[in-house]
């Protein structure tokens, strides 16, 4: 039995050959935005939590204090910020993947911009409340 001309067998892997290996490389470009968005989210529950844990402890020496600063403010924003990273990422998975099937790639552009900048306010943030929280103590 004569064996099927290789276009008969995936006509698709003629017109792309890299085809698997371009979806792939997407499935683990989202992978890693996922990670770093869970590692964000559990980074703000830590920040939220140790804020939390320090008014406990200075409310068990007998000191009075009101309010747990800006820091459960910080570890609540880094949590939206990881679940809005996840989200991102999700979307520019998906738009990718549309792409490429659609054989028109096109590199990332305002997405990536907007999460690097986010990020480096973000850091400045923390830098901020960190130096400020020292010159109160």
């Amino acid at each position: 039995m004569p064996e099927p001309a290789r276009t008969e067998i995936r006509p698709e892997a003629a017109e792309n050959p890299n085809r698997a290996r371009d979806h792939l490389a997407n499935e683990r470009t989202f992978l890693a935005w996922l990670r770093t968005g869970l590692a964000i989210v559990v980074f703000g529950f830590a920040i939220g939590r140790f804020a939390i844990a320090i008014r406990q402890f200075l409310q068990f020496q007998g000191h009075t204090f009101q309010s747990a600063g800006l820091t459960v403010w910080f570890g609540a924003a880094a949590i939206f910020a990881g679940v809005l990273l996840t989200l991102a990422g999700l979307l520019r998975y998906r738009r990718t993947r549309d792409q490429l099937e659609s054989g028109k790639f096109k590199p990332a552009g305002f997405l990536v911009d907007l999460v690097g900048i986010l990020v480096a306010l973000f850091g400045l943030a923390l830098a901020g409340y960190l130096v400020y929280i020292q010159f109160q103590l």
